[in-house]
């Protein structure tokens, strides 16, 4: 099993939303749907622009912990170092 650790941004350079799972694409759909944390509902943080994949649950929680940490500034030189274009992800899921 493989589990996920993913960043949603409300736009770009918006309100960021970290979180972990091990199926992302349900995952991302409950936050679309307004049906997940109402961090994400309140400021509409629905677009899936990085996400990192995990072997083990342990490793997973343990970077998303680190990343909840990091400064605004090093969440965005993440994404834009693997999605430059800023393309939301999610759709890619489902093909």
């Amino acid at each position: 099993m493989a589990f996920y650790v993913y960043l949603l941004v409300s736009r770009k350079n918006g309100t960021f939303y970290t979180g972990v799972t091990n199926n992302l694409a349900r995952r991302i759909h409950e936050h679309r749907e307004k049906q997940a944390d109402s961090v994400t509902r309140r400021y509409d943080v629905t677009r899936l622009f990085y996400y990192e994949v995990f072997e083990t649950t342990e490793d997973a929680i343990r970077r998303e912990k680190r990343l909840k940490r990091w400064p605004w500034a090093w969440k965005i030189r993440t994404i834009e170092a693997d999605n430059p274009g800023w393309r939301d992800l999610y759709e890619e899921l489902n093909r």
